[in-house]
């Protein structure tokens, strides 16, 4: 993509809803080109979903636990007059990850190394498991390259923009957007698994999910898996700095009530009553509480809103913040998952059920950083399982989500995830010093994130990136940033959002 560079001649007042790590993105691209920007966040705080918490002498990556594409921020830094290297200390996970299955067989995978990875699958699932991997991986690298450009990197329009692509034809037969993840059709019933956790990566259900999410795989050997030492949520703050020596204004705990519109189009923001005015506004929050919270009921708006209602909102996760006294057996990898039996049972409780999963995949974030802990030899265990979105209203015969006010049915849920743990091998209630839940509903009180869904809408369809809100409304002056928008969610996408919007803005 091309970089936001040089001044703008006619300098604008432009609002950001919302200090994620979209929101901080794009106002510092946009501050660094002449605007003068203001970022209004609710909370006491900036980063979003992005954040490194400190529960008394352990500290947690409570947001992205995984640093992925680093060139995106790299080139955020550099754009914006900083250097990332100085900044932020890059530390290499290795193994990528550690994959163990219910009948006791495991694989690590390695990091940056396709040759070392094949040579673990082969040494654990045989020599035909091994090429089936290699032959998927040609496949989602052939798509990320003819995807990259049009769906990642580039404001995704309409699909009459798409349809006259002059190499349209070639690369729809590369994407094969009418494939699902399934439909790569993997013999391997571990490799099977291990791709389809790629689906929940986007919140979505490897069932329907298309096959071009199998390109996430690709990118994590291409690129890597990184940690940033301090927490992944020191980002953040690195980006909230470049924003403030730049000169924007960040003023948290500031509500914005509406987007104010004069003639159809954007005309300032409302905050406790008052109305401020803006040239445009940017609006980093997510795109369904934007056009049913924010914006007066226009015939674009309800247009909008009805899109939006067709897509599926995105699975949402329950989280265990665990902090451990030290162990006597050797540490688990950076990033362990753990399998159940029946993968699929997983999928059918959270998207047709909607009820919490019984034996759900565990996702266990054990950082070798010892940043993050004041104790020396004590852990900070980010635990994740998938869960369904929150809903409060359980009478609807719709069901459209799962009632997670229920504290003591939370701490249960909470002891049968450690009970699995434990199961598979790995003791932690003895080491066992701090124990916090997030839940769904958690996350959608903290972030305005409707139900909690993670990602916005999932990926359950090839329709679905055209169902997800365009980063230019089609209310004139107003844009959409972050992981409910164009292209989609994760600290990559979310960086690459902030740059379509800084460059569909400074193009005028």
């Amino acid at each position: 993509m091309t970089g936001t560079v040089g001044r703008v001649k006619h300098p604008e007042r432009i609002a950001v809803i919302g200090a994620g790590i979209g929101g901080l993105c794009v106002a510092a691209r946009l501050q660094k080109a002449g605007h003068q920007v203001t970022i209004f966040e609710a909370a006491d705080r900036t980063g979003g979903k992005c954040r490194t918490e400190w529960i008394g002498r352990y500290a947690f990556d409570t947001g992205p636990s995984l640093f992925t594409l680093p060139a995106v921020y790299r080139d955020f830094f550099q754009r914006t007059g900083e250097v990332m290297g100085r900044i932020l200390e890059l530390q290499e996970v290795q193994p990528a990850f550690d994959y163990r299955f219910h009948d006791g067989k495991s694989v690590k995978f390695a990091n940056l190394s396709r040759k070392k990875t094949l040579a673990q699958i082969s040494q654990s699932l045989g020599a035909e498991a091994a090429a089936e991997w290699d032959r998927v991986m040609l496949q989602a690298e052939a798509m990320w390259d003819v995807s990259r450009e049009p769906f990642i990197e580039s404001e995704l329009k309409s699909i009459t923009s798409l349809l006259k692509r002059p190499r349209l034809f070639r690369d729809m037969k590369v994407i094969a957007p009418w494939k699902s993840l399934r439909q790569l059709k993997i013999r391997s019933p571990y490799l099977a698994k291990i791709m389809d956790r790629y689906a929940t990566y986007s919140g979505s259900d490897p069932r329907f999910a298309p096959a071009v999410l199998s390109t996430i795989a690709f990118v994590e050997e291409a690129f890597g898996a990184w940690h940033i030492k301090g927490g992944v949520g020191t980002l953040s703050e690195r980006v909230t700095e470049r924003c403030q020596k730049l000169g924007v204004v960040i003023e948290l705990n500031t509500r914005v009530e509406e987007i104010a519109l004069k003639d159809g189009q954007v005309a300032g923001v409302v905050i406790a009553g008052n109305h401020l005015p803006f040239d445009r506004v940017v609006a980093n929050a997510d795109a369904q509480f934007v056009y049913e919270k924010l914006l007066a009921p226009t015939n674009k708006v309800l247009k909008v809103r009805r899109q939006l209602a067709k897509a599926q909102p995105s699975l949402a996760g329950f989280c265990l913040l665990l902090g451990l006294k030290p162990a006597t057996t050797p540490p688990l990898a950076h990033h362990t998952i753990l399998f159940p039996t029946d993968y699929d049972a997983e999928f059918e409780a959270i998207f047709t059920k909607q009820i919490p999963v019984a034996a759900p995949t565990i996702y266990i974030c054990a950082p070798h950083d010892e940043t993050m802990v004041k104790d020396k030899g004590h852990e900070a265990w980010f635990v994740l399982v998938n869960a369904p979105r929150h809903s409060s209203n359980q009478s609807d015969k719709k069901r459209t989500g799962f009632d997670w006010s229920d504290s003591e049915f939370n701490r249960q849920y909470a002891d049968s995830i450690i009970d699995q743990i434990e199961a598979s091998g790995i003791a932690i209630r003895e080491r066992l010093e701090l124990l916090e839940i997030r839940t769904p509903l958690d996350l959608q009180e903290s972030v305005a994130a409707p139900g909690g869904s993670i990602y916005g809408n999932s990926s359950n369809s090839a329709r679905s990136a055209f169902l997800r809100a365009k980063n230019r409304s089609p209310i004139s002056g107003l844009y959409l940033v972050g992981g409910s928008a164009h292209p989609g969610g994760g600290l990559p996408l979310v960086g690459l959002s902030a740059e379509i919007v800084a460059n569909a803005i400074l193009e005028r």
